[in-house]
């Protein structure tokens, strides 16, 4: 049996998965969402590449052109989902096109809404890359830290790596004239390995409260979640929390510590949680405002 994953948000519901299965019929009342003020090239971007036996189509979508990768399968009802290269349909051999074509106006407003979703975390995350240069600036444990370059063997600290400051520096083994891309992942490679040191101490810190053992943590890098815990008690927790204020790291800590406990979220959940972090509702807060795959943010 595959172990049960308890996520700390709910991930990104997608029509045809594990929604009821959507089975277009004519009477079914369609809801374009016509208010949405969508740039065109959000919607008929074609991708450089399809996926195998995926074919490009469009449609006319609330007075905007929308186009997508459809692709033939074995499945029984049609699937929607939003992917890095926009939208992605699956449907059965069987189906017709314009029965396709009315399943997404069906889910017209959820389409577009995680379509502006998408397309601002792209313009984000293009933001990102002014970061990764000499003097750039990154968050670190809530605090901005800046970057610097010399060259040397291995990178340092410069500063209380435990209690950051805005003048502290990571000092990168590379030269002055590196690539983005090298000193992202060279920075990357830093804070992954403060995050497996620093979210360590906090798991033992908090399952002495809780009175509970696990089975093994490791870190992750899932771009829809922040931690999760399994029926096995494995702890899963995000590296890219290490961008975050103490206190946040604590409440996604604590959060997976207490589903050791109690595998679901009701209300005996929600009082243990409060017991071992009294102030996650200040930090959960905080933390929805952002998703993994946008950082860092900060």
């Amino acid at each position: 049996m595959t172990p049960r994953q308890l996520e700390l948000f709910d991930s990104t519901p997608q029509p045809g998965g594990d929604q009821p299965p959507l089975r277009p019929t004519h009477s079914a009342r369609t809801r374009p969402d016509s208010d949405a003020k969508l740039a065109p090239d959000w919607l008929t971007t074609r991708p450089e590449h399809l996926a195998s036996g995926a074919k490009w189509r469009e449609i006319n979508l609330g007075g905007h052109t929308l186009g997508f990768a459809l692709r033939r399968s074995r499945r029984k009802t049609i699937g929607l989902s939003i992917q890095d290269d926009g939208l992605s349909v699956q449907a059965p051999g069987w189906s017709t096109l314009s029965q396709i074509e009315q399943a997404i106006r069906e889910k017209s407003t959820w389409i577009i809404r995680k379509l502006q979703e998408r397309a601002e975390n792209l313009r984000l995350m293009a933001l990102q890359e002014a970061q990764w240069r000499a003097g750039g600036r990154i968050p670190y444990l809530g605090v901005r830290i800046g970057l610097h370059l010399d060259g040397t063997q291995d990178a340092r600290y410069i500063g209380d790596p435990d209690q950051p400051r805005t003048a502290d520096m990571l000092s990168l083994p590379l030269p002055g004239d590196a690539l983005a891309e090298r000193i992202r992942d060279s920075a990357c490679a830093w804070l992954q390995q403060r995050a497996r040191a620093d979210f360590e101490q906090r798991l033992d810190r908090y399952l002495a409260m809780a009175g509970s053992t696990i089975t093994g943590s490791r870190l992750s890098s899932a771009c829809g979640r922040w931690g999760s815990c399994s029926s096995t008690r494995r702890i899963m927790l995000n590296w890219r929390l290490i961008h975050f204020d103490p206190s946040i790291i604590d409440y996604v800590v604590a959060h997976e510590v207490t589903h050791l406990r109690i595998m679901n979220h009701g209300p005996e959940f929600w009082r243990e949680l409060e017991r071992l972090c009294p102030e996650f509702k200040s930090a959960r807060d905080a933390l929805r405002r952002h998703q993994p795959a946008t950082l860092p943010l900060l």
